[in-house]
């Protein structure tokens, strides 16, 4: 109760936290309100929102309905944000967790690993992996979870660097604690507050990356994503901009809606604002 009273004094967290209650609403309506596969083609090409009542947000060039693409879409955005986020902060907790734990020579190799895959920009080395083992949503999903992990790991690390050498580790090396329950069960419950909201900024960033991937036509053209929204667009950007200019929305809202909930959980979780 403490933490959701500390919480909700944030105005913008609890409006990310509507936003983001909004979004879940349309993943979870949107086989209810649009039973039809997402990607049939459902009548005449480029017609503009609010101008047919069975097209409310209009049709793609394709003759698709945008409405049941926007919905099925936040589907796909939320699971890949999800997933990715999950495999990014499972590859970061791990490899900060024994670096920060051990030091010396571990501290050292894992901190090299993680410094050669921040050398290349991440988008960079997604466009590699998509390259290599192909553009299938699982694919994807997992790729961007990789690419994902170093930022985590180097805040897991400084979590456990400054917890390592406190009176409950020492207390329970004092009773002979094997090193995998002391990282696991004792340390890393205390490190994970600013892991957990961290993560928060990895599940908009895998959303945003997935929908970079879909406008260059690089991700899976057989789901209904609004990366691909988007990218189909772009063709008549310049007479029909709404085709890209409402998937654009829903990404807009969405990132900014993780964003903000997560900072209202940094708000609520860090000691030293709990304050004021």
């Amino acid at each position: 109760m403490a933490l959701v009273k500390l919480y909700v004094r944030s105005p913008s967290a609890v409006i990310g936290l509507l936003l983001l209650l909004a979004v879940l609403a349309m993943a979870a309506t949107a086989g209810w309100l649009y039973p039809k596969d997402p990607l049939a083609l459902a009548g005449r090409p480029l017609v503009w929102p609010f101008s047919n009542p069975r097209f409310l947000l209009g049709t793609d060039n394709s003759g698709r309905d945008i409405a049941a693409q926007i919905f099925h879409g936040a589907r796909i955005s939320l699971l890949i944000g999800v997933v990715a986020t999950v495999i990014s902060i499972m590859i970061g907790i791990t490899i900060g967790a024994f670096a920060g734990y051990y030091g010396g020579w571990v501290d050292t190799a894992l901190m090299r690993v993680t410094e050669a895959f921040q050398t290349l920009p991440n988008f960079l080395l997604l466009l590699v992996l998509v390259a290599v083992f192909g553009s299938t949503i699982t694919t994807v999903t997992v790729a961007i979870g990789i690419v994902s992990w170093p930022a985590s790991a180097r805040l897991t690390r400084a979590e456990f660097l400054s917890l390592r050498n406190r009176e409950f580790v020492q207390a329970g090396r004092t009773l002979g604690l094997k090193d995998a329950k002391l990282i696991f069960g004792e340390i890393l419950p205390n490190a994970l507050p600013p892991v957990v909201v961290y993560a928060s900024v990895v599940m908009a960033v895998a959303i945003l990356l997935e929908s970079a991937l879909a406008f260059l036509k690089l991700s899976d053209p057989n789901v209904a994503s609004w990366g691909n929204l988007i990218g189909a667009g772009r063709d008549v950007l310049r007479v029909q901009w709404y085709v890209s200019a409402i998937p654009g929305i829903a990404i807009l809202v969405t990132v900014l809606a993780v964003s903000l909930v997560g900072q209202g959980l940094n708000d609520a979780l860090n000691p030293r604002l709990k304050g004021r």
